[in-house]
């Protein structure tokens, strides 16, 4: 991919896949591709201090996502994370809720720490405030979350705040604690030779797989009433993807 129009180009693709086949997967992709737009306007804005780089910055990380996906859909290997994610989506008791978590955990708490290694060449802190720049675009992602999901099911932020269970279940899903440890990941990863950066990436990804268990099996209690919701939701997969899209 050359640009960013490219990489939003191919979420499209990724969406439309997902809304023919009622897959669950384009919950994510769909906000996905609002965050995406949302950087090139920042880039066409001048928000950033290096226009330019922010977009490679953009590409190297959609494509993250995008050969998951593709890898998975030819049946080859892919990271821990992004398996769990993938294979969550054959699961019709998750609520939409949880497929997005399973996206945003495998896409910012592993990748997003590579992109940003691998963009910013031998000086890695020359794109640090551009990093922080992007996670508060990625923050809107929740944000975005909530505002779709509202037409899904419009009372699950209060139930699971009721339940006290909300801070537990979204905890490592805060903006600022995913911020900090992609950053701390990409100074490992960036300061790590060629042949380290594999064995960095495994234990990473281990890390980042062993959270999948917070957000499907959050508990017996929160678990029935996340059941109660997957009951109530509103519209079929391809009209919920529509929605968050």
């Amino acid at each position: 991919m050359k640009n960013i129009d490219e990489v939003i180009s191919r979420l499209g693709e990724i969406i439309e896949d997902s809304m023919q086949n009622d897959n669950p997967a384009g919950y994510f992709a769909a906000l996905y591709r609002k965050v995406t737009i949302n950087v090139k306007e920042g880039i066409e804005a001048g928000g950033f201090e290096n226009g330019k780089r922010m977009e490679q910055f953009d590409i190297v990380f959609a494509l993250r996502y995008i050969e998951a996906w593709d890898a998975w859909k030819q049946n080859r290997p892919v990271t821990r994370s992004w398996k769990a994610a993938f294979e969550g989506t054959r699961n019709t008791h998750y609520i939409v809720l949880q497929h997005m978590l399973l996206g945003m955990n495998a896409h910012i708490n592993l990748d997003l720490g590579i992109a940003a290694a691998k963009a910013a060449g031998n000086d890695l802190e020359a794109i640090h405030n551009d990093f922080n720049k992007i996670n508060e675009i990625l923050s809107d992602l929740v944000h975005e979350v909530q505002d779709a999901l509202s037409s899904i099911w419009p009372f699950l932020k209060v139930i699971l705040r009721w339940t006290g269970k909300v801070d537990d279940y979204l905890v490592d899903f805060s903006m600022q604690k995913a911020r900090e440890g992609a950053w701390k990941f990409a100074e490992l990863y960036h300061s790590s030779n060629e042949n380290e950066k594999p064995a960095c990436i495994e234990i990473r990804d281990k890390k980042v797989s062993d959270v999948v268990n917070v957000i499907l099996k959050p508990g017996i209690f929160a678990s029935i009433i996340l059941r109660i919701i997957r009951i109530s939701e509103r519209g079929s997969v391809q009209e919920k993807i529509k929605k968050l899209a």
